[in-house]
């Protein structure tokens, strides 16, 4: 069995998987950085003991899979404003010595991506990307079974590539990047721009509450869930254009209201990739659903270890 480890920004989760991908024990506590490294670590490798002990098997290694940027060839967590203090630690390092055992790290999104290309909706897949839509837009790419990599071994952010320049200013500096159109918080600002007077307006709001009175048949919320649906389709025809995968898979929070979104989703795709077989991509949702996660950071390990 394989130790997963998935560390969010609010919680992390941590559990025994086995070789076909099915978690087999499971814990989790909050994230609470302001704790400390240390205390982060000891919390993390106690849980890994208590479900290694409740999955009563032999543990191969360990795989995590962390928010925000990582260097996954040293091992080590980049600057993650969710977790203040933790920069530089060397999580394979640490987690190594304490289990004996081979460690791997990989970007959260990236680690999402192997989960799904092996045990989701990428299975079979020779060329598959996920997207993760929520409060912000990530992803991974893999190809022939293995994760693509950028120069220097840098993760594409998918969810940054500009769709209008003259778009919303973004923190990574960019203005009008996909995140800033079809994220969570992008279909909130929109909200409270456009229809200041509706009642969805009133603090607090989050894209699930528009996307349930969209639901309701509020025509606010519906115009807001198609102008998201639209830029959603556009992001996707932009990868489609570029990579002609076989399959593109989607997950996240928002995408658990998919339903309000795939008719238009698939019409701006249509729309967009003339010259390309679009009709041969295959988009989906994700399967492995809220345990992607924790699945993902399973495979991290069998994607720099296992056979």
């Amino acid at each position: 069995m394989i130790g997963a480890v998935d560390i969010g920004g609010t919680k992390i989760s941590v559990g025994m998987v086995d070789q076909n991908g099915c978690i087999l024990a499971r814990a989790e506590c909050p994230t609470t950085p302001e704790r400390g490294l240390g205390d982060g670590l000891n919390r993390i490798a106690d849980m890994l003991r208590t479900t290694a002990t409740q999955a009563s098997g032999e543990l191969c290694g360990i795989g995590v899979g962390c928010t925000g940027p990582v260097n996954p060839m040293n091992g080590t967590i980049g600057d993650v404003k969710f977790l203040p203090g933790w920069e530089g630690a060397n999580i394979v390092r640490e987690l190594s010595k304490r289990f004996i055992v081979e460690v791997a790290i990989e970007n959260d999104a990236d680690a999402g991506a192997l989960g799904e290309a092996a045990w989701g909706s990428g299975q079979g897949a020779s060329s598959f990307i996920f997207v993760t839509v929520g409060t912000g837009i990530g992803g991974g790419i893999v190809f022939n079974g293995r994760l693509y990599r950028g120069v220097n071994g840098a993760h594409p952010e998918i969810g940054h590539h500009v769709i209008d320049p003259s778009g919303p200013a973004c923190f990574c500096g960019a203005n009008g990047c996909w995140e800033s159109f079809a994220s969570g918080p992008a279909m909130v600002q929109w909200l409270r721009e456009n229809f200041p007077q509706s009642p969805l307006s009133s603090e607090p709001l989050e894209a699930r509450d528009i996307c349930v009175a969209a639901e309701q048949g509020d025509p606010q919320a519906q115009e807001v869930v198609e102008r998201t649906g639209y830029f959603l389709g556009l992001g996707m025809a932009n990868l489609i254009t570029l990579f002609t995968p076989e399959v593109l898979a989607f997950g996240g929070g928002l995408m658990s209201s998919y339903h309000l979104f795939e008719d238009k989703i698939h019409e701006t795709i249509r729309a967009n990739c003339g010259l390309v077989p679009n009709e041969k991509t295959r988009v989906l949702p994700a399967m492995l659903g809220p345990d992607t996660g924790l699945i993902g950071a399973a495979r991290v390990w069998a994607h720099h270890f296992g056979s």
